[in-house]
């Protein structure tokens, strides 16, 4: 099948999923007499209605969400094979691949590197560099496109940036950039690994130069898996990116919900107006907060086509620790007076209903044994916040089990 077919039959089935899932949650059926109470104030009390109630609305916090994914996925093919360059690649803006490391896995750091420069040139790509930004020494080996940044433990950034913000931030100073203002540079992890669709799509992105800012999709199932539970949750990411992400920067070149950190490109002289150095607010989601301050200061971001590729964290502790650590620093980016809430409204919506998700998913036991009258459109809209979700989990892990199969 080609991609066209691949993408109406996954439209379809979509489709028809949110309907069966209503419909096998009862919203286009009466309920049985006597099983609803009339007045659930007489029944559970002031109290416990009022709680019922609330958690049915909170359900529907990221319901924006779900609507920019349903259109992402739906609008966009998420199956295209191959990114088609769009002029020669000598002729692009020169590039430089920026890595941030503690250089606490030096080797890691170098088989990567190098893994990524023989894809730049299998690419065609040629005016390009890697910088290494590292805050212990690795010691590459001598070569004329990369270049190691040890960022110096003296170093503070005018607000008092921490950890990664800090090691970006000191990138930017003019005593250690040497990048011109129209340079591009996309910042990747230390376990990234691009692909020659990601280099293909960063300078068509480079190359239109209508926006300053790009994100495209990280995938996290490629080559062997280490842990199977992280692999599978980190899916829902991967769907994300091909529904949200896509859809708020094609349609509305904002970052509405904010982005991630890795597969980032950035103009230089944008990412220096808009910087890193945001204080301990915005160094624990660096990315995030940069993301609400560059579009509070008008610059536009666009989706970029191609794939990275990543690893899932190997433990469940580790994969708890990066969600605690995301979900405090989108909260203090939500709670920044830096930042206007026309910006972060969408932002705080989600960053909510991420809280409250372990309380709304009691749902699931309450709803039985505590029935409340019926409303079939918000009935409908709490189906669907549950069926896209399920399904955005299905629809990657999936293609994750069967790339695995011999």
């Amino acid at each position: 099948m080609n991609c066209e077919v691949k993408h109406a039959l996954h439209c379809a089935v979509l489709l028809a999923w949110i309907v069966c899932f209503a419909y096998f949650c009862g919203v286009f059926t009466e309920p049985a007499e006597g099983t609803v109470p009339e007045s659930p104030v007489a029944s559970y009390g002031l109290i416990w209605t009022i709680c019922l109630y609330l958690l049915r609305f909170t359900a529907l916090l990221v319901l924006p969400q779900c609507l920019c994914n349903l259109c992402g996925l739906m609008m966009f093919n998420a199956f295209r094979e191959k990114v088609q360059l769009k002029a020669a690649p000598l002729l692009s803006p020169f590039v430089c691949f920026r890595v941030v490391t503690k250089g606490n896995f030096p080797l890691l750091v170098k088989e990567n590197i190098d893994a990524n420069m023989k894809t730049c040139f299998d690419a065609g790509m040629e005016n390009f560099i890697f910088e290494v930004v590292t805050d212990k020494a690795i010691n590459l080996p001598p070569n004329p496109r990369v270049r190691e940044v040890v960022v110096p433990t003296a170093y503070r950034t005018k607000s008092g940036a921490k950890f990664k913000a800090r090691a970006l931030q000191y990138c930017l100073e003019d005593d250690v950039n040497i990048l011109q203002p129209t340079d591009w540079i996309v910042h990747l992890d230390e376990e990234t690994l691009l692909t020659t669709n990601a280099i293909c799509g960063i300078l068509n992105f480079c190359e239109d130069g209508k926006h300053q800012f790009g994100q495209g999709v990280i995938t996290y199932a490629n080559g062997d898996i280490v842990n199977w539970l992280t692999t599978l949750s980190d899916s829902f990411r991967v769907a994300d990116d091909m529904g949200k992400l896509r859809f708020q920067f094609k349609l509305f070149h904002k970052p509405l919900f904010g982005w991630k950190g890795s597969y980032v490109v950035t103009q230089v002289e944008a990412e220096r107006d808009v910087s890193y150095d945001h204080g301990m607010e915005g160094s624990i989601a660096e990315d995030c907060f940069f993301s609400m301050v560059a579009m509070k200061h008008g610059y536009t971001f666009d989706f970029i086509e191609g794939e990275m590729h990543e690893k899932s964290p190997f433990t469940m502790w580790d994969f708890l620790q990066q969600r605690k650590r995301w979900l405090q620093g989108i909260l203090l980016t939500v709670h920044s007076s830096k930042i206007a809430v026309v910006h972060k409204a969408l932002l705080a919506l989600s960053l909510y209903a991420w809280a409250t998700m372990p309380l709304t998913s009691l749902q699931v036991f309450l709803c039985p044994l505590f029935p409340l009258p019926r409303c079939l459109p918000f009935d409908f809209l709490l189906s669907f916040v549950g069926a896209l979700n399920l399904y955005m989990y299905y629809f990657r892990s999936c293609e994750v089990i069967l790339s695995q199969v011999p």
